[in-house]
């Protein structure tokens, strides 16, 4: 074969071998290659966090024609909850449906949605974020370098632990409690009389396992598909405190897909947020029941009124931090 025809051939199998690992789409006449992001969260497999997560990447794929695509990293293996804000905040990560008591570390006023007994569910808790307290919030989240999407459902929570039935406060005397690094959450079972130890979510399971805390409290969608209640046999339904799912972008990836794509990742957020607070509804009602249904596991009802006393002082205490504006604000649209 000729020396010059060889160079031809070469120079265009090269070519399209360097094509081919790119995704491409016309707009406007031209070629672009797809952008590919990164979607880190910390809820197990099948958790209403993770199937909303999946079903967020397949409605960026539709409502971009495949310009954007969405790589899911679940589970924390891109870190737990406050490394990930890291991450957003650097760059290093694009998306992440993250947990409100990591996001309480940077927007300390997030930290206030978890107020004891504020809202009797997530629909109240969404219908307050729909207004000027989520404008608030977006601003806040705004000055410290991430743009909220949508606000997911953590879910109400429940106190669950290895040695006894939580009915009253006087309950949970003596025991150690697991609480995230939220605030909030430490300051509601300091007023219960707990004692309280940080420890990620990650290793909770074995935290419990080994006695190392003798509880913890979560949704009941967490303490199911983390199987929190295999070492944990006692589930005592506080619901004393309601949490959200901030789900965040770097404005560095923002500026990655441009004004189009930012548009088409809100819109997917809200609907695969719909789907997420839907499951999370879904999985209260069905998974109580099977609890319930479970001989290996004792659920019972509390002294609400009690526990509602208990923590009055918490609303005070917060009403007077520098930000106490912002709290008053919060506790009145609850009650409107």
């Amino acid at each position: 074969m000729p020396i010059e025809m060889r160079r031809r051939t070469f120079l265009a199998a090269g070519a399209g071998l360097f094509a081919a690992p790119a995704i491409l789409s016309l707009t406007g006449g031209r070629a672009r290659a797809a952008t590919t992001l990164t979607l880190g969260h910390g809820a197990a497999a099948g958790n209403p966090r993770a199937v909303a997560a999946e079903k967020f990447a397949e409605l960026v794929k539709a409502q971009t024609n495949g310009e954007i695509a969405i790589n899911i990293a679940g589970s924390e293996q891109l870190g737990n909850d406050v490394a990930m804000l890291t991450s957003i905040r650097t760059g290093s990560l694009d998306l992440t449906a993250n947990s409100q008591g990591a996001a309480s570390g940077i927007v300390p006023e997030i930290a206030a949605l978890g107020l004891p007994f504020l809202f009797r569910d997530a629909a109240a808790a969404i219908r307050v974020l729909e207004g000027p307290i989520g404008t608030d919030l977006d601003a806040a989240f705004g000055k410290v370098g991430m743009i909220p999407l949508d606000w997911w459902d953590n879910g109400i929570r429940h106190v669950t632990n290895a040695r006894r039935p939580v009915a009253t406060p006087e309950d949970l005397k003596g025991l150690k409690i697991r609480t995230p690094a939220d605030p909030m959450t430490i300051y509601i079972f300091t007023a219960l009389g707990a004692a309280t130890q940080q420890i990620a979510f990650s290793e909770l399971y074995v935290a419990l396992q080994q006695g190392v805390v003798d509880g913890q409290e979560n949704p009941l969608a967490n303490i199911a598909s983390s199987k929190l209640y295999e070492v944990n046999k006692y589930i005592s339904l506080t619901a004393h405190k309601w949490e959200s799912t901030p789900f965040l972008m770097s404005p560095i990836a923002a500026a990655r897909v441009g004004k189009d794509g930012l548009a088409a990742i809100k819109a997917a957020a809200k609907e695969a947020g719909v789907l997420q607070r839907r499951l999370m509804a879904e999985a209260d009602v069905k998974l109580l029941a099977d609890f319930k249904a479970n001989p290996a596991v004792a659920v019972n009802e509390v002294d609400h009124a009690a526990f509602v006393q208990a923590t009055e002082p918490v609303n005070a205490a917060w009403i007077d931090k520098p930000f106490g504006g912002f709290v008053k604000r919060l506790i009145d649209a609850a009650k409107a």
